[in-house]
């Protein structure tokens, strides 16, 4: 899931080397924690939120498959 999030992240933004991607895992749910450079967040949430509810999606799908609920939070 980490290294999911981790590759689209990079791939947005202009300064992949501030991307930090946490994972915590609980019982049947795995929080993913994405920190970009305060320049690059419109970058990854995207136009009304787009971008950040495609990646939630995403990562929603991936998770669905190893039977877990993940819940993605972005900050600066």
């Amino acid at each position: 899931m980490k290294d999911l999030i981790e590759l689209i992240a990079k791939s947005l933004v202009d300064n992949p080397d501030m991307v930090e991607v946490k994972e915590t895992t609980e019982n049947t749910s795995v929080l993913v924690e994405l920190k970009v450079a305060p320049d690059d967040m419109g970058k990854v949430i995207g136009k009304q939120g787009k971008i950040a509810k495609a990646i939630r999606t995403l990562a929603k799908a991936a998770a669905t498959k190893k039977g877990v609920k993940v819940t993605v939070e972005i900050s600066r």
